[in-house]
């Protein structure tokens, strides 16, 4: 179900009467307009190139009961909203727009996962970038179909099918987990095992990086198979700020080899005492410091096409730490 968009969450602090820009993000907040002129879009580009954010909300921890944890983060979407909306607006910003958000109803996670992917392919045919709020990280699911069915839209439009279907889709992932379990019913825990599937039924490399792994969150049975998958992880005893140089350089040799860039952030990748607010605190962590530079590296590629960040559950937050790291590294992708 779609829950459309709500301007009291967009609210805050007013400087008006002191010099200089006092403007917030929540005064750059407009309402997402559809699609418009999504045929000449689709016609002109495989993915338009824009700097316009379209917020959209993804409320579920259906995937996260599956996949027994501790369920809260469907309430994040809104929390996240009203974080981010009170950090300064810069005058390079462009405006920001809000889709409203997609809601699990009844446990159908599935469904929930298509509408979302509806909805991020209209926001990419509208010529904007989305940046979804989860949810737990089942969110990858929907996010990362809304790219496919938007390019599966652009083939279908332009006489150029190849240049469209043969575009290289490099996947990020700034995690504690490989999110690669193979059971099903889908979880939080299987988007990146089914977004394997899904490329090789349509013959196309599954390009995953996974960054922040922790060596004890997953069993040997998930490295085996991120192996299987030929997935490039580092782990996040080596994503401390010493090694900080050589993950860039890493990074971006990626980023070089990519036409087009999903980026994906599992809040658990922070230490606990950064991020209590998550499912699976992490004991060690990759620092927010660390991660904030290298997702404003992949800002800064200019490939980046969708966004998002799971795994925040407001009810094991702790003076809103976890919500003020996730509104530091969304406001990075603005």
């Amino acid at each position: 179900m779609r829950v459309p968009f709500d301007d009291k969450v967009w609210s805050g602090r007013s400087d008006e009467g002191e010099p200089g820009d006092t403007r917030r993000i929540f005064n750059q907040v407009v309402p997402f307009g559809g699609a418009r002129q999504r045929e000449d879009v689709l016609r002109a580009a495989p993915f338009a190139e824009s700097d316009a954010t379209v917020i959209v909300g993804f409320g579920s921890d259906e995937g996260v009961r599956r996949n027994q944890g501790r369920v809260g983060a469907a309430h994040a979407p809104k929390e996240l909203r009203r974080v981010l909306a009170g950090l300064p607006a810069k005058t390079s910003m462009a405006t920001l727009a809000d889709a409203g958000d997609v809601v699990c109803d009844d446990g159908d996670l599935e469904g929930a996962q298509a509408e979302l992917a509806n909805v991020v392919s209209d926001v990419l045919a509208s010529g904007g970038r989305p940046l979804v709020f989860g949810g737990g990280h089942e969110v990858a699911w929907g996010t990362y179909g809304g790219l496919r069915l938007h390019q599966d839209r652009v083939v279908e439009a332009r006489a150029e099918i190849a240049a469209a279907a043969t575009r290289k889709l490099l996947i990020i992932n700034f995690d504690a987990h490989f999110d690669l379990r193979q059971k099903r019913p889908a979880n939080s825990g299987t988007p990146f095992d089914q977004i394997a599937n899904d490329c090789a039924e349509r013959g196309v490399p599954f390009n995953y990086a996974c960054f922040g792994i922790s060596d004890l969150g997953n069993t040997a049975s998930l490295f085996a198979h991120a192996e299987e998958l030929g997935v490039r992880y580092v782990l996040d005893v080596d994503m401390q700020e010493p090694q900080l140089p050589q993950r860039l350089d890493d990074l971006q040799q990626l980023l070089d080899s990519a036409d087009d860039v999903y980026l994906t952030i599992d809040l658990d990748v922070l230490p606990a005492a950064t991020a209590p607010g998550v499912s699976a605190p992490a004991a060690l962590g990759v620092p927010l410091s660390v991660v904030e530079a290298m997702v404003q590296r992949v800002r800064a590629s200019g490939k980046l096409r969708a966004a998002d960040i799971a795994e925040y559950n407001p009810s094991l937050d702790q003076d809103k730490r976890t919500a003020r790291a996730a509104a530091r590294l969304a406001y990075r992708l603005l």
